[in-house]
């Protein structure tokens, strides 16, 4: 039996942790390499858009100073049977549904792992109680949950995201 002769027109991209180990080797999906995103950490594809021009800085409870942009942006393409893990971001974040599929979005409190689930669904069917828009406050758990259909997001994080201020569980 013969091995199956790999597609050249499919391009692949590696997934990595925050700390730059690779996660996974994984076929770029269509949308993704129309936007040019790449893999998030958490789940999904990604690109930044935009990054404020204006600094801030930010104290820790330790006194530490963390220097941000005031604001970021990126789109977030959602591909079928994708999610992304449940995570934290020291700022808050406005999530703006895009096009094609709802995305749900899963909250689970600010305690030290995430607690039951509170679901918001982002769409264009308002009559369903599908919202364009969902806010999440800084340290508040959330994650997305899978779909059959592509899902296009965008992300406003305030103070601007740093990957020094995102965590796992």
């Amino acid at each position: 039996m013969a091995l199956p002769i790999p597609d050249d027109s499919i391009s692949f991209a590696t997934r990595f942790t925050v700390q730059g180990e690779a996660i996974e080797t994984l076929p770029v999906p269509q949308l993704a390499e129309a936007y040019g995103l790449l893999p998030h950490p958490e789940g999904g594809w990604y690109r930044r858009t935009w990054t404020s021009e204006v600094m801030v800085e930010l104290a820790d409870a330790d006194g530490t100073i963390r220097i941000r942009p005031t604001a970021t942006l990126i789109v977030f393409l959602l591909p079928p049977g994708e999610f992304s893990a449940w995570h934290t971001v020291q700022s808050a974040e406005t999530w703006i549904w895009n096009a094609l599929a709802p995305i749900v979005l899963e909250t689970g409190g600010s305690g030290p792992r995430p607690g039951p689930a509170e679901r918001v669904v982002l769409g264009a069917d308002l009559a369903a109680g599908q919202v364009l828009q969902a806010h999440i406050p800084s340290g508040v758990w959330q994650r997305t949950v899978p779909s059959d259909s592509n899902a296009l997001a965008s992300c406003v994080v305030s103070p601007g995201f740093d990957f020094a201020d995102f965590s796992l569980d």
